[in-house]
């Protein structure tokens, strides 16, 4: 597997790269992970129980027509491994450990992948994506879905401020989002309940 570098990220756990793609007259190939070149996961990155040997044990491809968001999700069990197959994406991340932790604010980063570059997310990051145009998104996770984990908040909490773009799919400039994305609560309220 070869990572091509990419600037680092300034939230803790999280690190982007992009896959080198093999390519010519005939099409293309590229290797999306192999576990010996991959970093050993922790339980702290993946919100693992303490004594546990965490691993990826789900792949997953995404879907998105020009225009759609999908986020702002938070796991608290879960790191994830993004790579965009095709198409490109506005990224925000949102730390929420600080704020969790009771040790200071959420902090926000944001950044444009295109296909072949990758980014972890580690368990208490939460994400999000726009398709700036089709898109496909493989992602690898350390936790099997089964609904437990699956939080979230608000994409467009003003608390948070991501600053998504304008999207040029729609007449009106606003995103397509899921029925769960659109009744997702405030960050303050996601975390006033993780804390009950």
């Amino acid at each position: 597997m070869t990572d091509l570098a990419r600037p680092p990220s300034t939230l803790p756990g999280v690190r982007y790269g992009a896959i080198a793609r093999h390519g010519d007259d005939r099409g293309a190939f590229r290797e999306l992970w192999r576990a010996s070149a991959f970093p050993a996961l922790t339980p702290s990155d993946t919100g693992a129980p303490a004594g546990s040997e965490p691993r990826f044990v789900q792949s997953n491809l995404s879907s998105s027509a020009a225009g759609v968001l999908r986020g702002l999700h938070y796991h608290r069990r879960q790191l994830d491994y993004w790579t965009v197959a095709t198409g490109r994406a506005f990224v925000a991340l949102v730390d929420v450990r600080p704020l969790v932790a009771g040790s200071g604010p959420s902090v926000v980063e944001t950044r444009e992948l295109e296909a072949d570059d990758w980014v972890v997310i580690p368990a208490g990051v939460a994400h999000g994506f726009l398709a700036l145009e089709p898109l496909e998104l493989v992602y690898l996770v350390t936790n099997e879905f089964d609904g437990t984990d699956e939080l979230g908040f608000a994409w467009d909490d003003p608390a948070v401020g991501v600053p998504w773009p304008r999207v040029g799919a729609t007449s009106d400039g606003r995103p397509i989002l899921s029925e769960r994305d659109r009744s997702n609560p405030s960050l303050a309220d996601l975390v006033a309940s993780l804390r009950d």
